[in-house]
């Protein structure tokens, strides 16, 4: 079983200003705590011990309060994006599977990482996102990013959101010879040999990514 987890923290949160001019976005505060500690509540509610951010815009004060938190930080150099920052992090992750976890989002719901690992299949996944229906996000707009089968199995197309959370076997990343790249070119590997799938979240998301969604995501998390 998975027992890494990388959160994402790299990026420079640019619809988040001006709360994000001097400071990263993890450390905006919904409900009086960073962000990045939301996320961090989810990986110790799964009892993930090896975790891992790596960081770049405003990095200082946010390596600092993670490292208070037995986080270690990866700094990035330039940003690398997902697939980049993931693949630059390999070494230091050690691990063929990982899970790795957006920092930006707030949750209800059952812990989402803990049933994501009870989900996880590596006979017949290379990949396993946590997905959102759309009645059920808040904060983000557009159509959706996948539709899955009743096996669970995704392609593209509107209908569930990705929350930002995942299983993912990492071999295939050496395949994509770019330094900065998505994640998704990896998903769309996964996707042409049928082994990315999908499991829906039974609670609801916000997506904090401008300075409006603080309040939608503490109203939500005082429901």
């Amino acid at each position: 079983m998975p027992d890494t987890i990388m959160l994402f923290a790299a990026g420079r949160g640019t619809r988040m200003a001006p709360l994000t001019d001097h400071m990263a976005k993890p450390m905006v505060r919904v409900a009086g705590r960073p962000l990045v500690d939301h996320a961090l509540d989810l990986v110790r509610g799964a009892n993930i011990k090896r975790v891992f951010a790596n960081t770049f815009y405003q990095p200082d004060a946010l390596e600092a309060h993670v490292l208070t938190q037995g986080v270690t930080p990866i700094r990035e150099a330039v940003l690398l994006e997902t697939g980049g920052g993931l693949k630059q992090a390999l070494t230091r992750l050690d691990r063929d599977v990982v899970l790795t976890l957006n920092t930006d989002a707030v949750w209800t719901g059952h812990n989402p990482i803990a049933r994501l690992l009870k989900q996880w299949n590596p006979d017949h996944m290379d990949a396993l996102l946590c997905l959102i229906p759309p009645d059920s996000a808040l904060g983000h707009s557009g159509a959706g990013d996948f539709t899955c089968d009743t096996d669970g199995r995704l392609i593209r197309g509107p209908g569930y959101i990705y929350s930002g959370l995942q299983i993912i076997k990492t071999a295939r990343l050496a395949e994509i010879k770019q330094q900065v790249f998505s994640l998704n070119l990896l998903w769309d590997m996964f996707i042409r040999q049928d082994r990315l799938f999908g499991m829906v979240h039974d609670g609801q998301w916000c997506d904090v990514g401008q300075p409006e969604s603080i309040t939608m995501a503490e109203d939500m998390l005082r429901v």
